[in-house]
């Protein structure tokens, strides 16, 4: 993770007498870690309120007074855990762009929920993709969890339906779908989603327990616009931010959440089924600012 306004020092001694410009400065290194400009005028407002009313003069001081803010923005209404229904099977949705990580994403979900003593169930309802059965079909018999899959090209609401009827006779906890990598733009991918969350709660006869847009943390402003799409059809319950590493900036984790209020719930660092965890805000700030 690139850390945030990393050269804040300089910036400071660059600019210690013309404070206007030297917040003009650090405005444009956190708007290039992709937080949008209303997350970064949010922020940046309550520091320099802060700054001037207490006459603080210590760069380290401002960064701390920053640090702050990001957790207070990650912090409000952030759930540590999923929400999974006592009511069985307990259903999670899990949508995205080509390219995002879904798949991969799934069996890591299954992987973690099935070592906490869960029967899982995977979807396979991603139709479309070429080879998409298979790579899921990996996953699955590697964990030795069970999959319901149709035909490719067939309709994914119908393996949806039938994944919940199974899982229904069989005393599933969890049935965690996959589907088709999309654009956010593509109006007839989307009401198919919007038909699969029908289908969703026809069969349960209640909302479906989470929503989550898988989203590339190397994606940029880009993911707000995906995160604002897909929240319009969908009503997403969160977010599960991809590919965290040294070259993913992470500020767009704030704008989704600022602007949208949507919460990241899990992310993922690396490609083995167990570099998955529930989001932690303090250790992202941390991640941030170190």
């Amino acid at each position: 993770m690139k850390a945030l306004i990393k050269n804040l020092n300089y910036i400071w001694n660059k600019f210690k007498n013309n404070k206007k410009l030297f917040w003009e400065e650090v405005e444009e290194q956190m708007i290039a870690s992709d937080i949008s400009v209303e997350t970064t005028a949010s922020i940046l407002e309550e520091v320099k309120n802060i700054t001037y009313r207490e006459n603080i003069n210590d760069p380290e001081k401002v960064r701390a007074l920053i640090k702050e803010q990001v957790i207070k923005i990650l912090k409000t209404n952030c759930c540590r855990e999923l929400n999974i229904s006592g009511v069985l099977p307990a259903v999670i949705l899990i949508v995205g762009v080509n390219g995002s990580g879904k798949t991969s994403t799934v069996a890591k979900i299954a992987n973690l929920f099935k070592k906490n003593g869960k029967k899982v169930l995977i979807s396979a309802a991603d139709t479309y993709r070429a080879a998409a059965m298979e790579q899921i079909q990996y996953y699955a018999d590697k964990l030795g969890i069970d999959m319901v899959y149709h035909q490719k090209l067939s309709d994914p609401g119908a393996v949806v339906y039938d994944s919940i009827e199974k899982a229904k006779a069989d005393n599933i906890d969890i049935v965690i779908i996959d589907t088709a990598g999309r654009m956010q733009t593509s109006h007839n991918l989307m009401e198919e989603l919007k038909k699969i969350k029908k289908v969703i709660i026809g069969r349960t006869k209640r909302d479906v327990d989470e929503i989550l847009l898988v989203i590339d943390s190397t994606t940029g402003q880009n993911a707000k616009s995906q995160a604002v799409l897909f929240n319009n059809s969908l009503d997403l319950t969160g977010i599960i931010l991809t590919k965290i590493d040294s070259t993913s900036k992470g500020g767009i984790v704030l704008t989704i959440k600022n602007d949208l209020d949507i919460s990241v719930k899990m992310v993922t660092n690396g490609e083995k089924l167990e570099n998955i965890k529930y989001f932690n805000p303090d250790e992202f700030a941390n991640s941030l600012f170190s």
